[in-house]
């Protein structure tokens, strides 16, 4: 989870400690300048409260921080202007105003998903893809529809995807994957029984899952081989639409799919004009010229 989340969210924070943490989403831009004892003296707090605030947000002390929190204040002076996940726009909003609003929300999305990914998780989520005999996408209702996309895209470099959920045959794939596959599960709240059930199995049975949630709390997340957990400003259901959601795994495929296609880069455009010429002027073309 990001540290401004952290920082808004203020689980398991004392009462001090939410007043420091309140003076400091505040007065990012001013964080950077100040020490422990200024930071204190202006909230009306001690020394030791900041730096107990600084250890329960998962640094050693107030230097490491701070720093953090100055990353913050740099990173919001050149972000788009915020805007709110669930409703991003009014009904008094004009046209452009909409337009605009939801541009922002997109980039927003995009950049605290970005902010949030792990180097480590993307590289060994994509060996697992690249090994993989065959891929098991278990997604439901706006969800599928990212996979589909996916789906379309791997087709490009020779990975045939099977959308796991369609025609309500999920329980029968999940029973049909060896060791040798990989299923892949996206869920923003990642809380679907069902899903816990098929994961628990493939774990009995060594098959290596990938989950892509907003949930970091999930029961899922121990179960996967490996987890890409993005948190969202995007509430459960009291929202316009799954907007922040959808965008954040639309961009979490499309960089798998990257990553997939760069690890055999030369091949895949090799095999992409081969594939083309045969499809643009070959036999296969609606006027073929050969």
């Amino acid at each position: 989870m990001l540290l401004i989340d952290k920082l808004r969210l203020q689980k398991d924070l004392t009462t001090t400690e939410k007043r420091i943490a309140d003076y400091i989403l505040q007065n990012l831009t001013t964080i950077p300048a100040i020490n422990v004892a200024e930071l204190a003296n202006n909230t009306y707090t001690s020394h030791s409260s900041v730096i107990r605030l600084a250890q329960k947000m998962g640094y050693d002390g107030f230097r490491d921080f701070r720093i953090a929190v100055s990353a913050i204040a740099h990173s919001e002076l050149y972000r788009s202007n915020p805007v709110d996940a669930n409703f991003p726009f009014l009904p008094q909003d004009s046209t452009n105003d909409i337009a605009k609003k939801i541009a922002d929300l997109t980039i927003n999305t995009v950049q605290r998903t970005y902010a949030q990914l792990n180097e480590q998780v993307l590289d060994e989520t994509v060996d697992l893809l690249a090994k993989a005999d065959r891929i098991f996408l278990f997604a439901q209702g706006d969800s599928q529809i990212r996979a589909r996309s996916f789906q379309n895209k791997l087709v490009k470099i020779n990975k045939f995807l099977i959308i796991a959920d369609e025609y309500a045959d999920e329980d029968w794939n999940a029973a049909s994957l060896t060791s040798r596959d990989c299923a892949i599960f996206i869920t923003y709240r990642a809380r679907v029984p069902q899903y816990e059930r098929m994961m628990k199995h493939f774990l009995n049975e060594n098959i290596p899952a990938v989950l892509l949630t907003g949930n970091s709390q999930s029961n899922l997340i121990p179960l996967a081989a490996q987890a890409i957990v993005f948190t969202q400003e995007e509430m459960d259901f009291l929202k316009v639409s799954t907007f922040s959601s959808q965008v954040a795994f639309e961009y979490i495929l499309d960089t798998l799919f990257s990553l997939l296609y760069a690890k055999e880069f030369q091949q895949n455009l090799a095999a992409f004009k081969k594939k083309n010429e045969w499809i643009e002027n070959g036999i296969l073309s609606d006027d073929p010229k050969t």
